[in-house]
């Protein structure tokens, strides 16, 4: 008699594994043993925010830095900073003369990360600017020498905007260049009935769906839906 294995559906709060077991041996074995300590501070610092499930998640983190390294990103940018925890690792990872064009609405947040930035003494690469995405994406765009020169780009910003945020970004990629898209599942809500949702999730997780449709049928892109975090999807530039 075949004996299937029971799985335990309460998901933990930053992955989409579905026992926290699993998740907890995967971070105490290859993440955080291997986690700069700054990113080790800022994380803890982050933690005590009202809006701590923001912060990036460190396994999904540990990968884009991996990504960083494959395609020797030097120019990237970065849609949605919070507190910084992946804008402090692109930093970390990326050369010394390497830039990184950060934009976020708050800049209070950004300003809980930055001592940690400072101390980690890589400040230097980061052009913050504070204010909606989409304006300085079209601003960005208007200089043909921004086109098809940005190695590589990280959202975590407004779910409804992802596509208008992808359309502006494919066109600052070069080609073979690397976009990821954080919270693709939602939580793991994507593939719930929507009556089983909690209502703060749903319009979210409305958005996710649709991006998620949305960017698998882009033929311009190949990508690949990695469920690390909150599930991040991956685009590389054709």
């Amino acid at each position: 008699m075949e004996t299937k294995a029971v799985i335990n559906t309460s998901s933990t709060e930053k992955g989409v594994l579905q026992t926290a077991e699993l998740y907890n041996y995967i971070m105490d074995t290859s993440v955080y043993p291997r986690e700069h300590q700054c990113l080790k501070e800022l994380r803890a610092i982050t933690s005590t925010h009202p809006r701590a499930v923001m912060g990036t998640a460190p396994d999904a983190g540990q990968f884009m830095a991996l990504l960083l390294k494959t395609i020797n990103a030097k120019k990237t940018i970065e849609i949605g900073v919070f507190t910084g925890y992946s804008l402090l690792l692109t930093a970390l990872t990326i050369p010394d003369d390497g830039k990184i064009t950060a934009i976020d609405m708050d800049r209070s947040s950004y300003e809980i990360g930055l001592p940690i930035i400072d101390k980690a003494g890589v400040k230097h690469k980061i052009n913050f600017i504070e204010s909606e995405a989409l304006p300085v994406l079209d601003q960005l765009l208007k200089d043909p020498e921004n086109k098809g020169t940005f190695d590589f780009a990280f959202v975590d910003a407004d779910k409804d905007n992802y596509a208008n945020y992808h359309e502006r970004v494919l066109e600052l990629l070069k080609p073979g260049g690397i976009a990821v898209y954080d919270n693709t599942l939602w939580a793991g809500t994507v593939a719930m009935d929507e009556g089983s949702v909690p209502e703060s999730k749903l319009a979210s997780r409305k958005a996710s769906i649709e991006f998620n449709k949305y960017i698998a049928a882009d033929a311009r892109v190949q990508i690949s839906q990695v469920p690390l975090g909150d599930g991040i999807t991956v685009c590389r530039r054709n």
